[in-house]
């Protein structure tokens, strides 16, 4: 029985064409390269909250929150309530967002690698500007860049490893993005860890040093061919064949070229795609696929992953500690991912999903009734024994995300959209994700400020939600080849198959 104590069950044989494939070499490094775009993803994540609570940095871009912290009687829950440091964390989601809009375009109509390769470009330049940043201005700017990098490689990554990866292991092969996530987070967190001792510097190391991944991940896009379905969609036939030849390792692949080139047809007379995805047949995948991207940030993980060091100093630590807590967090959260790897293909994504939930509601429960009981307004933190429990509470929160609310909503939008709304349900899923993710980021000091300890009460509600959601409306899509996703799996299911349908007729 491995961590989070469920199960495993083997791989339920599926019950229409299996398409004839093996784990090529050429699949192995495809998915590896693409996926070391959640490095550059993660690394965004795990930095911010790190930078943002050593001294150095605060005295060079917010003063006001380093002399608000010196006052012995200020609130511990609003110790970094400010507008301008929020903004630090938030302005990359919202670029993000807006890319994410582009990225529809380029995916389509330029393919999957290209889209990659400007996101690699973007996140470079990003780079130079953080961490050779001289004012507010110029710090924005470099997250801003950063936040286009993410809108372009966040739509394009899932995409890629779900086309390019054989049915049996979709699941385990798209998690790799999730992975690689979790690691740039963990990374990140080391890295803050060590610059914090080198003053008054290391903030800009932290920031400069978030260029390896980056520079890894576009030099990855370079490396890897297109995938079969964008090459086909875009006409090249004989060169998309040839790609699934190489990637399926057989010869044996007319009928899943048959299978791709159907959908392609459909996707080319599809005029309008985002008027397309509003069709009745294709709502109940939007819906979904939003509620999924919307609810993984009502987790409240990245309150957590943003946060973590800035929220281990309000419980009383010394900085040295906070960051040394978020590095055992990032490990907690590489090592309990490599579980849905494990199991995503096995258990199915729905059990993993449910369970989760209770382990992160009852976590997030009991970090409320720890800060209700053991924190005053007035306090500098809590003693030892309840900080380790309020840490081994968020950790036990991180692991259970992490083996399931973190990887399947990536996961699971890029599987379920049929050809011809695939990059545009993608894009608006994106904007979903990275709304929601601006907004908690911006409010999130504010919220703990005025919340206080309800804070992790209301995320914990939100878990109850997201719970009963996947309960009754989440179907089940492993082992189920993304071609045949509408026929087997929403014409089945007891309240999505009332919208899907053979009668709407007409492309937009």
């Amino acid at each position: 029985m491995p961590a989070g104590g469920f199960l495993v069950s083997p791989p339920a044989p599926p019950s229409g064409v299996e398409y004839e494939a093996k784990i090529t070499t050429s699949v192995v490094l495809s998915t590896v390269m693409a996926a070391t775009g959640g490095l550059m993803f993660g690394y965004d994540i795990g930095v911010s909250g790190g930078v943002t609570s050593m001294h150095a940095f605060q005295r060079e871009f917010f003063p006001s929150v380093l002399k608000h912290n010196g006052r012995k009687e200020s609130n511990i829950y609003c110790k970094y309530d400010n507008q301008g440091l929020q903004l630090f964390t938030s302005s990359l989601y919202l670029a993000g967002l807006t890319a994410t809009l582009f990225a529809s375009y380029t995916t389509r109509r330029l393919g999957r690698r290209p889209t990659m390769l400007m996101a690699g470009a973007f996140f470079i330049i990003g780079v130079i500007f953080n961490g050779a940043a001289q004012n507010l201005a110029m710090l924005i700017v470099g997250r801003i860049l950063l936040g286009c990098a993410v809108g372009f490689a966040n739509h394009a990554i899932p995409l890629f490893l779900s086309e390019i990866a054989p049915t049996r292991i979709r699941g385990g092969l798209n998690v790799l993005f999730q992975l690689n996530i979790n690691i740039g987070i963990l990374f990140a967190n080391v890295v803050n860890y060590g610059t914090n001792r080198i003053r008054p510097w290391g903030w800009r190391l932290s920031l400069f040093l978030a260029g390896i991944p980056g520079a890894l991940f576009t030099l990855g896009a370079l490396l890897v061919v297109d995938t079969p379905n964008s090459l086909i969609e875009r006409g090249r036939l004989e060169v998309g064949k040839a790609a699934l030849k190489k990637i399926r390792g057989t010869d044996d692949v007319e009928p899943e070229f048959n299978a791709i080139m159907e959908a392609s047809c459909i996707a080319r007379e599809v005029k309008n795609p985002f008027r397309n995805l509003l069709r009745r047949h294709n709502r109940p995948q939007l819906v979904v696929a939003v509620l999924l991207q919307m609810f993984q940030q009502l987790t409240g993980i990245n309150v957590i992953m943003f946060y973590a060091p800035v929220l281990f100093t309000t419980m009383g630590f010394k900085t040295d500690a906070a960051l040394y807590s978020a590095v055992i967090i990032g490990a907690v959260n590489v090592l309990s991912t490599l579980v849905s790897m494990y199991t995503v293909d096995r258990a199915g994504r729905r059990i993993l999903l449910l369970e989760a939930g209770v382990y992160m509601f009852l976590s997030q429960a009991a970090l409320a009734v720890v800060f209700r009981i053991k924190f005053t307004d007035d306090a500098d933190g809590i003693d030892h024994a309840w900080a380790v429990m309020a840490v081994a509470m968020v950790g036990t929160f991180v692991s259970s995300f992490a083996w399931s609310w973190g990887p399947l909503p990536w996961l699971m939008p890029s599987e379920m959209f049929p050809l011809e709304a695939r990059a545009a349900g993608q894009s608006i899923t994106m904007c979903a994700n990275l709304l929601l993710t601006f907004v908690i980021a911006q409010a999130f000091l504010t919220m703990l400020c005025r919340l206080k300890y309800a804070i992790f009460a209301f995320f914990a509600a939100w878990n109850v939600v997201m719970s009963l959601f996947v309960l009754f409306f989440l179907p089940e899509t492993m082992n189920v080849p993304i071609e045949e996703m509408r026929d087997r799996v929403w014409k089945k299911h007891w309240f999505w198959k009332r919208f899907v349908n053979d009668d709407d007729g007409g492309n937009n």
